[in-house]
């Protein structure tokens, strides 16, 4: 009895930590086919783990508001850091990266795996 109750309260606490967590953490298929990483707590750090840049740390994000999140984006390919912003809706992500105060930007769409 005591093992079943163990079970049911252990499989009850996997499934609160992974609603509870925030939105944008977890894997997500880039634009170019890429898999990268956004994990943390507060600010998060984007990984990719896949590709020509695995391993290479791309971006710190903050939350700015219900699925809206800010921070900076880094072109792994260049090394040049902008100002960037990230919007979920559902299983998708468009991030932006800007420079000259949001004159000029290039964003991209991810999906969640």
């Amino acid at each position: 009895m005591f093992r079943k109750a163990g079970m049911a309260l252990a499989a009850i606490l996997i499934m609160t930590g992974s609603a509870l967590a925030d939105p944008i953490e977890g894997n997500w298929k880039t634009q170019s086919g890429e898999t990268a990483s956004i994990a943390g707590g507060g600010s998060f750090s984007i990984t990719l783990k896949t590709g020509k840049y695995a391993g290479k740390t791309i971006g710190s994000l903050r939350a700015a508001g219900d699925n809206k999140y800010a921070g900076s984006i880094t072109d792994p390919a260049t090394d040049k850091t902008y100002s960037g912003k990230a919007t979920i809706s559902g299983a998708t992500m468009k991030m932006s990266g800007c420079v000259l105060g949001g004159l000029i930007c290039k964003s991209q769409t991810w999906h969640k795996l």
